[in-house]
C-alpha cells in the first residue's frame, strides 16, 4: 500500500492509526546503526542487520527476519527501514530498553513477491556472520512481506520457530503442514488493500479466513485483529505488549535446519 503524506513517515504511519498520535515515543533505534550486507551468489540479496547488546556468555542468540511489503521494493538497501521499518523496529526498540541480546534482519527485495529461497540463502548468510540460535528464528512481515512469511513457512515447515505476519495472505493448499507452526497474526477488519477474508479475491484469502482453517486443522495460532483498522496496522501491532517476549519464548523442539542448502532447509 502506498499513500501520500508531506510529515516525517514516522509520524504518518502514527497518524494512520487513532489514538497513536499522543503516545510517548522512547528512544528509537536510528537504521544507521544497521549493517549492510549482501548474500552470497548470482541472485544476491541486500540486508540490514543489527546486533542488540546484552550478550555476556557467548550465548547463541534469536533471530527475527523482517519482511516488507511492496512500498519498498527496491535494491537501495534502505526503504525496508523506511519510518522505523513501518514499525517494525519496535522489536529492536524494546529489546535495547530491556538489554536483550537478538539479531534482527531486514532484507530487501524487488518484486510483490518473496521467494522462500532467498529468505534461505539471507538465513544461511546471517548465521555466518552472527551468533544465531537457529533453532529460534522466527520470521515477521507485512502487507506482502506478511505473504511472504506464509510462503516461507510451507516451503521449509520444520526450519522456523514461528512466524508473526500482518496484513497478508496465503492459499489454503500447505496449511496442513505448518498447523503446528506457533503463529502470531494480525490484521485490520476493514482493510482497504488486503481484504481479511477474501485477499486480493483470488485464490489467496486473507488472516481471518487463514485463521479459521488452521484451527479447523487443530493448529492453535494466536490471533488479534483490529476492529477499525484498515491496512497500516503495523506500528501498533509490533507495540504489542507481549510480542516481543513471545518470539523470543519460540524455540523449535527438533534439530534445526541446514540453511546452506534450500534442499536440506526443506
Amino acid at each position: 500500500m502506498r499513500f501520500l503524506c508531506t510529515r516525517p513517515i514516522a509520524a504518518c504511519l502514527l497518524a494512520l492509526i487513532p489514538g497513536l498520535g499522543s503516545v510517548p515515543v522512547m528512544a528509537a533505534v536510528d537504521g544507521q546503526a544497521f549493517g549492510r550486507y549482501h548474500t552470497a551468489g548470482a541472485d544476491a540479496i541486500a540486508y540490514r542487520a543489527m546486533q542488540t547488546a546484552g550478550r555476556r556468555h557467548g550465548e547463541l542468540l534469536p533471530l527475527i527476519v523482517f519482511m516488507h511489503g511492496s512500498g519498498q521494493n527496491g535494491h537501495d538497501n534502505e526503504s525496508q527501514l523506511q519510518g522505523h521499518a513501518n514499525g517494525a523496529l519496535e522489536l529492536v526498540d524494546a529489546a535495547q530498553a530491556d538489554g536483550i541480546p537478538l539479531v534482527f534482519v531486514a532484507p530487501q527485495v524487488d518484486r510483490d513477491y518473496w521467494p522462500p529461497a532467498l529468505i534461505a540463502a539471507v538465513v544461511n548468510d546471517v548465521l555466518r556472520r552472527f551468533p544465531v540460535d537457529p533453532r529460534r528464528i522466527v520470521l515477521s512481515g507485512l502487507s506482502d512481506g506478511g505473504t511472504g512469511v506464509w510462503a516461507a513457512l510451507k516451503a521449509f515447515p520444520r526450519c522456523f520457530a514461528a512466524g508473526v505476519p500482518m496484513s497478508g495472505m496465503t492459499e489454503l493448499a500447505g496449511l496442513a503442514s505448518i498447523r503446528d507452526v506457533p503463529q502470531w497474526i494480525f490484521h485490520g477488519a476493514k482493510d482497504n488493500d488486503t481484504d481479511i477474508e477474501t485477499g486480493y479475491g483470488g485464490a489467496m484469502l486473507g488472516s481471518r479466513a487463514v485463521v479459521r482453517a488452521l484451527r479447523a486443522m487443530g493448529g492453535h495460532p494466536r490471533y488479534t485483529e483490529y476492529a477499525d483498522a484498515m491496512h497500516v496496522i503495523w506500528p501498533q501491532a509490533y507495540a504489542t505488549d507481549g510480542l516481543l517476549v513471545w518470539i523470543l519464548q519460540r524455540r523449535l523442539s527438533h534439530p534445526p535446519c541446514d540453511f546452506s542448502s534450500t534442499r536440506t532447509a526443506e
